[in-house]
């Protein structure tokens, strides 16, 4: 039991740091919401949908190649580091070069305004960018996992999002106090400084993947130009599956709020992405959760996956990461209330009844991530993409059936649907070829209860925070009596 608290104390770290980086983050929503009408904050949310559909094509599925293929090749680990940086590098160049030229055609494509298509160039341009930096930044940080270092790891995410949330308050808040007050730059800043600008939200990530980069400098140091054409045909045939797959699952995240966009009337568009981009931010703690719980579990799964008691391990692990997303989906809706206020405007808490169903979503997705390790350690990632694919198609074909005559709150039906088929698909075929002793009953159980006092928290008692709260408790205390036995041993064996 000794390895599931080493498990759970990195996870714990990288858990920290995700939590304080996304709450610092989630600090800049009601500023954003107070500052930007709900059509300008549409643009934001449409771009960064845009943002994670490119993300995944450029890091080309080599993060979870290179876990497994240190886990493999434990005698070859610098070729392994340098094929996957040099895949991703050579995909992220061409894009940038590419990009760069065709930075015209694309912001046309974004707006039909004509006004608007120099500000729409100059939001690609920083894209373009953001998304180069952060490419070729994908396989140190892997690195730093790889070798155990969450602490630096932790630091340098910690620093990037104090950058972005400080440039970002920087052009929000303070020029504008410096030219409204005639400080010294007053009149150097007010030549150029556009005022309430989305622009400069862009501007500010672009100087926080830059310092980033930087701070990961050591990393890159590290790095031989050398490349094993032989090694790269056995990464790419694990990769590419890898690709695609979360390639699929990028589409399942963003592809409702680019849809919304397109097919509402131009009239609402605008706004209804910016109302369910808002309340999308409220889903962000179970978010925050699963990748913690990601950061630490891909490094570890693959190198415990020689270990003789691994399937058991597997399963301790997911039966427990159940549990902590259930309390927090239950906690969540019980003090929505309170949560709501955190989009400090009023006009976008009329999109809160869709949080029930995004966050059960996140939950599905959660569990499903778990799981998905059947396939990334038997080397059949095929199965990956055969998933993806199917949550892919059930996205698309459903937002556009739901989204003309439901708006968001059909977004958020199909995104709650797509996660839920993909994790049931996962458990059923990696029973099949990668058995692994999950406590089916009891997760079921936990999973089937969470969301009946979430039915009566959200509508029966009508978002009631005290009621909520007892639901809540009353929860928690029943996972701590039937656990008990169980915690002592993980938590006091040595």
């Amino acid at each position: 039991m000794s390895v599931i608290k080493k498990f759970l104390g990195q996870t714990a770290i990288y858990g920290l740091s995700t939590v304080f980086s996304r709450l610092f983050n989630f600090i800049l929503t009601p500023i954003y919401t107070s500052k930007f009408a709900a059509g300008t904050y549409g643009i934001f949310t449409t771009m960064y949908a845009y943002a994670s559909m490119i993300n995944a094509i450029l890091a080309f599925g080599m993060e979870s190649t290179y876990f497994r293929y240190l886990n493999k090749h434990e005698d070859r680990k610098q070729e392994v580091y340098n094929n996957s940086f040099l895949v991703i590098a050579f995909i992220s160049t061409l894009f940038l070069i590419t990009g760069l030229v065709l930075a015209n055609p694309i912001a046309a494509y974004l707006t039909d305004d004509p006004k608007q298509l120099t500000d729409y160039k100059h939001y690609v341009q920083f894209f373009i960018g953001i998304l180069f930096i952060d490419a070729i930044c994908v396989i140190p940080f892997a690195k730093l996992r790889a070798d155990e270092r969450p602490l630096k790891y932790s630091l340098i995410k910690f620093l990037n999002i104090g950058c972005f949330v400080g440039f970002n308050l920087l052009f929000i808040y303070v020029i504008p106090w410096i030219i409204k007050h005639d400080w010294p730059m007053a009149e150097w800043l007010s030549s150029w400084y556009r005022g309430v600008w989305v622009g400069y939200v862009f501007v500010a990530n672009l100087i926080a993947s830059v310092v980033t980069f930087i701070l990961l400098l050591p990393e890159f140091l590290k790095l031989q130009l050398k490349f094993d054409k032989e090694l790269f045909g056995k990464m790419f045939s694990y990769s590419w599956p890898v690709l695609i797959a979360n390639l699929s699952f990028i589409v399942n995240e963003n592809l409702d709020k680019i849809v919304l966009s397109r097919l509402l009337p131009d009239e609402i568009a605008d706004y209804e992405v910016g109302v369910y981009g808002a309340v999308c931010k409220i889903a962000i703690f179970i978010s925050i959760f699963v990748t913690a719980f990601r950061l630490g579990a891909e490094p570890f799964f693959f190198s415990h996956a020689k270990k003789e008691n691994a399937r058991q391990t597997y399963a301790i692990i997911l039966q427990y990461f159940v549990i902590a997303l259930v309390i927090l989906f239950v906690g969540l809706i019980a003090n929505i209330e309170l949560l709501k206020h955190f989009i400090s405007k009023p006009e976008y808490w009329v999109g809160l009844p869709a949080v029930p169903f995004l966050l059960f979503g996140y939950v599905c997705l959660g569990v499903y991530s778990n799981l998905s390790i059947w396939y990334r350690l038997s080397d059949q990632t095929r199965f990956g993409l055969y998933i993806s694919l199917i949550g892919a198609f059930i996205t698309i074909v459903f937002n556009f059936v739901l989204i003309p005559k439901f708006s968001y709150m059909g977004s958020a039906w199909v995104s709650m649907l797509a996660y839920f088929v993909m994790m049931v698909i996962s458990y059923i075929l990696g029973q099949k070829y990668y058995p692994i002793p999950y406590d089916l009953k009891r997760i079921l159980i936990y999973l089937i209860i969470s969301v009946v006092l979430v039915v009566l928290s959200f509508w029966v008692f009508n978002r009631n925070i005290y009621i909520g709260n007892v639901l809540l408790l009353a929860f928690v205390g029943g996972i701590a009596y039937f656990e008990k036995d169980q915690l002592k041993r993980i938590l006091f064996k040595k």
